[in-house]
C-alpha cells in the first residue's frame, strides 16, 4: 500500500511527510521490514536522505499544488540549523532524520504509516507551514465522519423482511462512481451512500483539504473511502479510523496535520468531539436502514422501509454545503491578508447566528420550575442560532415554545397571532442548519406523536 497521497492537487504537510516516508522505504527495503534490518537501515539513512533530496529536487517542478519546500528539505534545514538533531519524529524506533534509536514517544500517525510518530514541536511546525499552503490555495481543512453523515451501513443479517428488495437494487463494485447502494458480501454488509454525496465531495474539495475520520475500524474506513472516492482524488491517505485515535471512544484533531483554527468538522455525533465543538457542524443523522433506527431507539420506519430517500437538492448535505461555502467565504474575505491569525471557528458561529436571526422566543413550561432559564441548553441553543430569548411576552415576541396550548403564554400567542411551536422547532434548526416551517412543529403535531406512541 502506498503511504503517499495519490492526489498532488490536494497536497499538504501530511502528503509531503507521506511522500518522504515512501521514498525512504523505496530506497531501502519493503515497508514491512523486520526489526533485524533496523541497524542497516539506520546506517544507510543519511545517504538515503541525501539521495532523496536529489531525486525530489529534479521532480519538484512536475508536482503541482504541493508546498514549495518539500518535507525532506525542511527537516534537513531544521536539523543543520540547530546543530544536534532534535529528533522531530521516528520511524519504528529510529529518528527519521539522523537514524538514532529512540524510545517510543510522540503522537502516532498510523494512518500515514503504521511506524510513524511525530513529536509536538514537529506537529506544530507542520501545521504552521501549512498555513502558507492554505492561503495560496484558498483552502481550509474539512474532517468528515462516515456513518450517518456521508452514508449508512448495515449487517446483512440485520435486514428486515421489508428490506430484502434492496438486494436486487445494488450497484456493481466494479464501477462505483455512478452507484449509491452496494452489497459488500465479503464484509457481510450493505452500504447506502447519502443522496448528494458525490456532488458534495466534488464541490467541497475545491474549498477544503479533506480527511475521513470514523469510529469504524481501518478496513471498514478504507472500503468506504473506495466507495466515496474511487479515484483517490479527495482523501488520498487522509483516512483516520478508531485504530488511529489517541483517546478511546473519542475523536480529536491531534492526529490531523492542520491548525485547529483552519479546521471544520462534519459529524452526526456532537459528543464524539468533546474538545472541538467550536469546529463542529452537527448534521442530521442519515437513517436509511431499519437497523440504524433500532440502534438509536427510534420507533419510526426507516427510509428503506418506506422505499424513500432524502432529497438531493434540499437534503442535509446540500444544506451543509451552503454552510461550508459561507464559512469559507468569510475566512478568505481579505485574500491578501496573512491568514495565520484568522480563525474559522468564530466565523462558523457567525453563520450559525443567521439561522434564527430576527426571532424572539419565549418559553412556556419548557424548563423545570426552579431552574434558571438562561442556563438551560435549549435557551443557549436558541441564542447560538441567532434568536433573542426572553422570559416574558411583549409585542416584539415572534415565537412561544410550549408543551401545551393551555398555558397563559400560549393562549396569548394565539390571540396575538404569534407562532406557537414545540421545542423540536429549535432542535431541527440546530441539526438542519436552517429555519424550519413553523407549521410542522405545532403543538397538535406533538400531541399526535404522543398518541401514536
Amino acid at each position: 500500500m502506498s503511504v503517499a497521497s495519490e492526489s498532488p492537487v490536494h497536497s499538504s504537510s501530511s502528503d509531503d511527510l507521506a511522500a518522504y516516508l515512501e521514498a525512504e522505504l523505496d530506497a531501502g527495503s519493503d515497508s514491512s521490514a523486520e526489526s533485524s534490518e533496523d541497524n542497516a537501515e539506520a546506517a544507510n539513512l543519511g545517504s538515503k536522505r541525501r539521495k532523496l533530496e536529489h531525486v525530489e529536487s529534479g521532480e519538484e517542478d512536475e508536482i503541482q499544488g504541493v508546498a514549495s519546500v518539500t518535507y525532506s528539505e525542511e527537516i534537513s534545514k531544521a536539523s543543520s540549523s540547530k546543530g544536534a538533531c532534535e529528533h522531530p519524529g521516528s520511524f519504528g524506533n529510529m529518528c527519521f532524520v539522523c537514524g538514532q534509536k529512540l524510545e517510543e514517544t510522540g503522537v502516532s500517525f498510523r494512518y500515514i504509516h503504521k511506524e510513524i510518530r511525530l513529536n509536538q514541536d514537529e506537529i506544530s511546525r507542520l501545521r504552521d507551514s501549512d498555513m502558507t499552503f492554505l492561503q495560496r490555495k484558498r483552502k481550509l481543512y474539512l474532517v468528515l465522519d462516515l456513518d450517518h453523515t456521508l452514508l449508512n451501513s448495515t449487517i446483512l443479517k440485520d435486514l428486515k423482511p421489508e428490506e430484502e428488495y434492496l438486494k436486487s437494487h445494488t450497484h456493481s463494485l466494479q464501477d462505483v462512481s455512478g452507484g449509491s447502494l452496494f452489497m459488500l458480501e465479503f464484509m457481510h454488509m450493505m452500504t447506502k451512500l447519502r443522496p448528494f454525496v458525490h456532488s458534495f465531495l466534488k464541490e467541497a474539495s475545491e474549498m477544503f483539504v479533506m480527511y475521513i475520520y470514523t469510529m469504524g475500524d481501518r478496513p471498514y474506513a478504507r472500503q468506504m473511502a473506495k466507495l466515496l472516492d474511487p479515484k483517490g482524488e479527495y482523501f488520498g491517505d487522509r483516512i483516520i479510523s478508531r485504530d488511529d485515535g489517541t483517546v478511546r471512544h473519542q475523536k480529536s484533531l491531534d492526529v490531523v496535520l492542520g491548525q485547529e483554527s483552519a479546521v471544520l468538522i462534519l459529524d452526526d455525533t456532537e459528543n464524539a468531539w468533546p474538545n472541538h465543538r467550536d469546529n463542529l457542524i452537527v448534521i442530521e443523522r442519515y437513517h436509511f436502514f431499519a437497523s440504524s433506527c433500532r440502534q438509536f431507539e427510534h420507533d419510526y420506519q426507516s427510509l428503506s422501509e418506506l422505499k424513500s430517500d432524502e432529497s438531493e437538492p434540499d437534503g442535509a448535505l446540500a444544506t451543509v454545503l451552503k454552510v461550508l461555502k459561507q464559512a469559507h467565504k468569510l475566512f478568505f474575505e481579505n485574500v491578501d491578508e496573512d491568514i495565520s491569525n484568522r480563525d474559522v471557528r468564530p466565523m462558523l458561529k457567525q453563520v450559525r447566528k443567521e439561522i434564527l436571526k430576527g426571532c424572539k422566543v419565549v418559553f412556556s413550561r419548557v424548563f423545570p420550575t426552579m431552574a434558571q432559564p438562561e442556563d438551560h441548553p435549549l435557551w443557549k441553543m436558541a441564542e447560538e442560532l441567532g434568536a433573542t430569548c426572553a422570559t416574558e411576552v411583549d409585542a416584539s415576541v415572534t415565537h412561544v415554545v410550549a408543551v401545551e396550548m393551555g398555558t397563559k403564554k400560549a393562549r396569548w400567542a394565539v390571540r396575538e397571532k404569534k407562532f406557537v411551536v414545540h421545542r423540536g422547532w429549535i432542535d431541527a434548526a440546530h441539526y438542519l442548519w436552517k429555519r424550519q416551517p413553523e407549521e410542522n412543529f405545532g403543538l397538535e403535531q406533538l400531541k399526535k406523536q404522543g398518541t401514536e406512541k
